[in-house]
């Protein structure tokens, strides 16, 4: 009920003639101007609509005052509002938005708030025909052509010439074609070329290594790429291929393919709609669930719009098909689910590191390869010498690793209701900056919930007698048919029916938009009826005497309107004279759940920004937004650009030219769902890494389009093959957790890679410096050299040695996955400059501490060496070998805890167990293979164990752990140095900032509706 006033003192104003106050603001009759709406910012009547004076009013807003406003181009607006027409195409009926009351209730209190209620409509010359028809929007009906008796065949053949197949387009990719793209990138080539080089100086063994790595590292890639559901098959698992037609005469059963606009097709029970139709006559109830979800059917009438993939459960109707293919509602959805093979964020980052290095191995092997060649070295060892590099370049487990982490990563979330379709998906999680939500069911309970304020029209009313009325305008002992009778059904009190017999009914009609119940009091033998329906709907039925209770209800409907709530009118006959009565306006809308505003707080603290994209109307919407401290900034989708009908391209310059509005948005309403595709588009130009959530076919492209598509619970099977996040539990409260561990496991990646990047410069840049700096024959070598062999020219390992530093330490690695991670409070952003310098920081410390050691072992022989002043006997070559093999290994392994801390020191955050003991397991195993590797010889190199020589052994170990302290003391200071110098912008790298563009914006639009006195829908000033 109104707040201001009770019911019995209106409508004894209304009585008296007095002016009724309301929410608005009202001047003296003479001349009301209208007033003004956020309607007018927000896009929504740009044109004005026809009134029998030709004077234009002084306060409507132009297209070229808003396109000025919005600092975009004359020609953009223009194209925008008047691209095309709206079609049935683009609107899918839902059951929870009340289809038979549609949207009139608020087209109906945006033109009483505009133009005043019908008193001042008629005394400022408002043509109330053209007022109806701007409540009840475009008639499509009217400009649509029936077909009561088909085509022929030749008028099909021609039409199938013209509008081609009833089927959807898909390119299918082959599988092998998809998996032998996997070996093509920088760092499968370097692997080839090693395998090539390996293969040419018959390394059988060592190419056999290169090869299982190769095969390993692409079957992991196929596997992720092809597991990712195909949005565009589970389009058309929902189609069936047989139709019933009426061709040449004859019904017939025919293959549905070849259905052409204007065919007339019979829709059954049990039977899937071929195409989109427009319903002859009568009325069907339709199962909508593969396109929108919901459990619950969907009833059409005459003139409806019934969907290509949906199924008729109750009723048999003829129908005239509306539009095939592509031109469906389906097939606009499947041309925009076409795969355009982008690399996902990671998988960018992954290449861009690959090329640093693969590029700098390039460099320092050519130089390598030309030395020894220089120097007399024969071209097959000269190869062999060059391998050794080549290989130490390859970070060969970065994928493995990587991929790993992210896979136990996603268990994780499936313990907080959300299932990883596509695992780069954590990743572009933890980057999200902003989340583009749908509202109804995931912002919402999608549920139309009965509220308290019950306007009341008739003397000794209540809203438990309004609902009794209302359940009288239905089958109150049947099951509820539409949303209104559900929500009446299920509130009414029913002992309050015993003594009513209805005795006619007359069911909702597209041409009298109003269901109609004849009632018998039982007790005292009274008939009368009743009726519920939109409230302009039933105001037609009052008589011409009753103008101020039209007044009356208007303002109310208008007030209602502003806060976004629904408006359903209940009238009734009076006895004797039986003339309609109101009796009272039922009103309801669809609640947010109730996390759902803490979850959007949620969200913001860890700065992303939640912005609304709904097809609901604008006041639904902004009240909404209101509710759930989401800003004020919604607009309509006039503003917004469409797809090219004919090549389905987005527009040039799209980021360019509507990047402002889309960041300025706190959301938009009433838009297509190619709009929804074109906003994440937009936000995606900028560089901002985006999320969507979905639950209707009407979803699927703009979540395949999105870095994180986010298919809700209950969502149908096309949405949810074209997600990377299928959640399991309703409502947004996942995707905050999710948020959370996704930058737990951004941490941790980037930690690995960090590690990764070190240890591969160490390995590279030591083995190049030690062709040129350190020649063992050079040295002094021992009397008696072991089997008699002297000390080479050069110093190299054997390959294989390497790839086992590589796997034993990457894949005892994997561990790193469990580690301990702290989330950052804003999105993650990968800062390669950053990164590098991090990386090389660690990589050259160990780099040089492996290099003075390697002088050391060589020099071990020499009386006035190092080892021979410390007390550590001569090694033999094979030790060398052996040594620095464990130093690398060691080192390498070491070089990961200093960081996993980023600008920490090591022992500031603790290791996870699993990581730990990881570490003492592959450390251990590496000494193993110090202590006893055997002595032999690989590739003309011999190598043996330091069983021998404990001395080394343990002398090598506290080394590392040495320059372990002192590359950690190095790094924290890079990082304080970094910090202080914001080095490439790493002191705010994640966080998010407007560009000046979209400040100003904001600015000037908040600045215009102060200056115009524009309100806010739903702002806490009303």
């Amino acid at each position: 009920m109104s707040a201001q006033r009770s019911d019995s003192a209106r409508l004894k104003d209304v009585e008296e003639g007095d002016v009724v106050p309301s929410t608005l603001e009202f001047v003296p009759k003479t001349f009301r101007p209208r007033v003004k709406a956020l309607s007018d910012m927000a896009g929504m009547e740009l044109a004005l609509p026809a009134v029998t004076h030709p004077r234009r009013r002084a306060d409507r807003r132009s297209v070229s005052d808003i396109a000025a406003l919005l600092n975009l181009p004359l020609e953009a607006a223009k194209e925008t509002v008047y691209r095309r027409t709206r079609q049935s195409s683009d609107v899918l009926v839902k059951f929870g938005q009340a289809p038979a009351l549609r949207q009139d209730d608020l087209r109906l209190a945006e033109h009483v708030a505009a133009f005043g209620p019908i008193a001042d409509r008629k005394e400022n010359g408002v043509d109330e025909d053209e007022t109806m028809k701007l409540i009840e929007g475009d008639d499509q009906e009217k400009f649509f052509k029936f077909n009561k008796t088909g085509l022929t065949s030749e008028e099909a053949s021609e039409a199938l010439a013209i509008y081609g197949k009833n089927e959807l387009p898909e390119k299918i990719e082959p599988k092998w074609l998809l998996f032998l793209r996997q070996f093509w990138a920088p760092m499968p080539i370097m692997i080839w070329i090693a395998i090539i080089v390996e293969a040419a100086i018959s390394n059988f063994l060592d190419m056999g290594f290169l090869l299982l790595i190769q095969f390993t590292n692409a079957s992991i890639s196929f596997y992720e790429l092809n597991k990712a559901g195909n949005a565009v098959a589970a389009l058309k698992s929902s189609l069936k291929p047989q139709a019933t037609c009426k061709r040449d005469g004859k019904w017939s059963v025919m293959d549905a393919t070849l259905l052409v606009p204007n065919d007339l097709v019979l829709l059954g029970s049990g039977s899937t709609i071929p195409a989109d139709c427009r319903v002859n006559g009568s009325e069907i109830d339709v199962d909508q669930a593969a396109l929108t979800g919901e459990s619950l059917p969907v009833t059409f009438y005459k003139g409806d719009a019934v969907k290509m993939g949906s199924t008729v459960v109750r009723g048999e109707v003829e129908a005239t098909v509306e539009f095939t293919g592509a031109n469906t509602f389906f097939g606009k959805t499947a041309s925009l689910l076409e795969d355009k093979h982008e690399v996902s964020h990671l998988q960018q980052v992954l290449m861009r590191i690959m090329m640093v290095l693969v590029a700098l191995s390039l460099l320092l092997s050519g130089i390598y390869f030309a030395f020894l060649l220089i120097s007399g070295v024969d071209l097959k060892e000269a190869l062999s010498y060059t391998v050794v590099i080549l290989v130490a370049s390859i970070p060969l487990a970065i994928e493995i690793v990587t991929n790993t982490t992210l896979a136990i990563g996603s268990k994780n979330l499936v313990k907080h209701g959300a299932i990883v379709a596509k695992l780069s998906a954590i990743e572009d999680m933890a980057g999200m900056a902003i989340l583009c939500s749908d509202k109804t069911g995931t912002l919402t309970l999608n549920q139309m919930m009965l509220q308290e304020d019950t306007p009341i029209y008739l003397e000794n009313e209540t809203q438990e007698s309004v609902l009794m009325y209302g359940a009288m305008a239905a089958k109150w002992k049947e099951p509820p048919r539409d949303a209104l009778d559900r929500l009446i059904l299920g509130n009414v009190n029913m002992d309050l029916l015993e003594n009513f017999q209805q005795s006619g009914y007359l069911p909702f009609d597209p041409q009298i938009k109003r269901t109609e119940g004849t009632v018998k009091d039982m007790t005292t033998g009274e008939v009368f009826k009743t009726s519920k329906g939109a409230p302009h709907i039933i105001l037609g039925l009052l008589g011409s005497d009753q103008e101020g209770i039209q007044n009356l209800v208007e303002k109310d409907v208008a007030r209602l309107g502003e806060k976004g709530v629904r408006s359903l009118a209940i009238a009734r006959t009076m006895p004797g004279s039986g003339e309609w009565r109101m009796v009272g306006l039922l009103t309801f809308l669809d609640p947010p759940r109730p996390d759902t505003k803490a979850t959007i707080a949620g969200a913001n603290k860890h700065g992303v920004e939640v912005k609304m994209i709904t097809g609901d109307h604008l006041l639904i919407a902004a009240n909404t937004a209101q509710m759930l401290d989401m800003g004020d900034r919604i607009f309509t989708a006039d503003r917004l650009p469409l797809l090219d009908p004919e090549t389905k391209e987005k527009p040039k310059d799209l980021g360019k030219i509507y990047g402002d509005l889309c960041l300025a948005a706190n959301g938009f309403a009433q838009v297509y769902p190619e709009h929804k595709y074109l906003i994440v588009e937009c936000l995606r130009e900028l560089g901002y890494t985006v999320g969507m959530t979905g639950d209707g076919v009407n979803d699927a492209p703009a979540l395949k389009r999105a870095d994180v598509g986010v298919a809700v619970a209950g969502a149908t099977d096309a949405a949810r093959a074209a997600a990377d996040i299928i959640l399991t539990q309703e409502g947004l409260g996942t995707i905050v957790h999710g948020i959370i561990i996704a930058r737990e496991i951004f941490q941790r990646i980037s930690n690995f890679i960090t590690y990764r990047i070190a240890a591969t410069l160490q390995i590279l840049v030591f083995f190049f410096i030690s062709i040129f700096v350190f020649h063992p024959s050079d040295y002094q070598q021992p009397k008696d050299p072991a089997e008699g062999l002297e000390w080479p020219e050069f110093f190299y390992m054997p390959v294989i040695m390497l790839m086992l530093i590589t796997l034993l330490n990457d894949g005892t690695l994997i561990t790193i996955a469990y580690d301990n991670a702290k989330a950052s409070e804003s999105p993650n952003k990968w800062n390669l400059p950053a990164l590098f310098l991090a990386s090389s920081v660690l990589g050259v410390l160990s780099c040089v501490s492996s290099l003075v050691l390697l002088h050391f072992l060589l020099d071990s022989w020499n009386p006035n060496g190092f080892f021979q002043k410390v007390g550590i006997e001569g090694v033999q070559y094979g030790q060398v070998i052996t040594a620095i093999y464990l130093k690398i290994s060691v080192s390498d392994f070491l070089t990961l805890f200093s960081a996993r801390t980023g600008d920490k020191f090591f022992w500031q955050i603790r290791p996870a167990n699993m990581l730990f003991y990881g570490g003492c397991f592959a450390l251990s195993l590496s000494s193993i293979l110090a202590l006893f590797w055997p002595q032999t010889e690989i590739e003309n190199i011999l190598v043996e164990g330091l069983r021998s020589d404990l001395g080394v052994f343990a002398f090598v170990w506290i080394y590392s752990i040495f320059f372990f302290l002192l590359q950690d003391v190095f790094k924290v200071g890079a990082y304080i140095w970094m910090y202080r110098t914001n080095f490439c912008g790493v002191a705010n790298t994640g966080v998010v900032v407007l560009p000046d563009s979209t400040k100003k914006l904001i600015t000037d639009l908040e600045t215009a509706m102060k200056e115009e006195g524009i309100a806010h829908v739903g702002s806490k000033s009303h």
